[in-house]
């Protein structure tokens, strides 16, 4: 039986950075776990690779017919955005995933498929590191979304509070604030360990 690794993490804390150097190297032969979601496709985004970019009537097809394992809303300044995981291209009796979610999707995960099937990995980073990241990468944006930018900054520190995150089974905590390659390091331990 395979195994779903979990980064979760707030914005620009490295997850998806850290998630496509672990495919990319391909020393765990882990099968991405492609999110899809409402929201705008960002520069540089590609369909398939990033996400699957829906609409909320496609979205709502997808539920109706129970292939949707988790989902979220985010009521952003350019209305409601969802993101949602679906269960029709995950197969655990021959492979092990690796992906992206939050502390409320890893509890729905959980539930799916069982602890026993879940490594989830917690990636925190200093506030003001994070910050400078999320700013430098929304600079590079056609159409800077800054007003959006500060709504999800201060939302993520609600939603990974101390409190939030020892309500749940984090198989490990790791901090991004230095090198890259370090952090990979911790990654990589972690995940010898468990798979």
């Amino acid at each position: 039986m395979g195994k779903i690794i979990l980064f979760m993490g707030p914005s620009s804390s490295g997850k998806n950075i850290i998630k496509r150097r672990l495919i990319k190297e391909n020393k765990f032969a882990l099968k991405e776990m492609i999110m899809s979601t409402t929201r705008p496709m960002r520069t540089g985004e590609v369909e398939g690779r990033d996400y699957y970019f829906k609409t909320e009537e496609e979205m709502l097809e997808l539920e109706e017919q129970g292939k949707i394992i988790e989902k979220r809303k985010y009521d952003t300044v350019y209305g409601p955005w969802y993101y949602f995981t679906t269960s029709s291209n995950i197969d655990l009796e021959n492979y092990n995933y690796i992906g992206d979610n939050t502390l409320e999707g890893l509890d729905k995960f959980v539930k799916f498929y069982g602890i026993e099937n879940i490594i989830s990995l917690l990636i925190k980073v200093d506030d003001g590191i994070r910050l400078q990241r999320a700013l430098d990468r929304e600079k590079r944006e056609e159409n800077p979304k800054y007003q959006e930018l500060c709504r999800r900054f201060l939302a993520d520190s609600i939603d990974y509070s101390e409190e939030n995150i020892n309500k749940r089974p984090i198989t490990s905590i790791i901090n991004n604030n230095s090198s890259l390659d370090n952090t990979m390091e911790e990654v990589e331990k972690v995940l010898k360990l468990n798979l």
